[in-house]
């Protein structure tokens, strides 16, 4: 794959469950495809800055924070939706540290630890929360709900919907219908400007006729489609 707006680099510090929280059942993410996927949406939406960006399978909102400490600059709010309640307690806990607030709670959560367990890991981390923050550079204003993003959501117009669908041995979707019935819901919240990226596995397929694919990338054993939504 060429990398046009996530240069090769060492990205330890942002490595799920080191200082942005990990939890069973959420995949990894890789953080360089993250950061390049949504820098292709960012270049197919016609808005740069003050942008409102949407997960709508948001999981422990891992990518959600990877995007804000990459593209900060760019935005006002992240909003991060999921079926499971368990998944919306760890996203909060992920979308605060887009905050230096929450960035000091991590802090002194992680001292603590080393405090009492001594482990590099806990040490690293520490300097980790550091380079998190000059990273930042702005806070992050969020908000995060239960949703089940097959059926009727939030009328909150994002510019960018980015998410990465259920699929594989981890996660499955948790609610009625399927990728379709997802992209009507996401269809019915779009503004005329929203851009869609969604990354999948190669067996799903994006059959609606509300949404023009402008972009599609398979990498390894995903496939991510960029789109905009069509004028009906």
């Amino acid at each position: 794959m060429n990398y046009l707006y996530c240069p090769a680099g060492n990205y330890e510090d942002f490595a799920s469950g080191r200082v942005i929280h990990g939890a069973k059942g959420i995949p990894n993410f890789p953080v360089r495809l993250i950061a390049e996927i949504f820098g292709r949406a960012m270049a197919a939406s016609p808005k740069k800055d003050h942008l409102v960006v949407y997960d709508p399978c948001c999981g422990g909102a891992y990518s959600l924070a990877i995007i804000g400490f990459f593209y900060g600059s760019s935005i006002e709010k992240i909003y991060g939706s999921d079926i499971s309640e368990d998944m919306i307690e760890c996203a909060r806990k992920n979308l605060e540290l887009l905050t230096y607030e929450g960035l000091d709670r991590r802090r002194s959560e992680l001292q603590k630890l080393y405090e009492e367990f001594g482990k590099d890991s806990h040490r690293d981390a520490i300097g980790s929360v550091e380079t998190l923050r000059r990273r930042l550079g702005k806070e992050i204003a969020s908000e995060v709900f239960v949703a089940d993003c097959t059926k009727a959501l939030p009328d909150i117009k994002p510019d960018i919907i980015i998410t990465d669908i259920p699929y594989g041995n981890l996660v499955y979707w948790g609610g009625e219908g399927e990728i379709n019935a997802m992209m009507e819901s996401l269809y019915n919240i779009a503004g005329d400007g929203t851009i869609l990226a969604v990354c999948m596995d190669k067996s799903q397929k994006i059959t609606s006729d509300k949404w023009q694919r402008t972009a599609k990338q398979n990498i390894g054993k995903r496939r991510f489609e960029i789109l905009c939504k069509k004028q009906l």
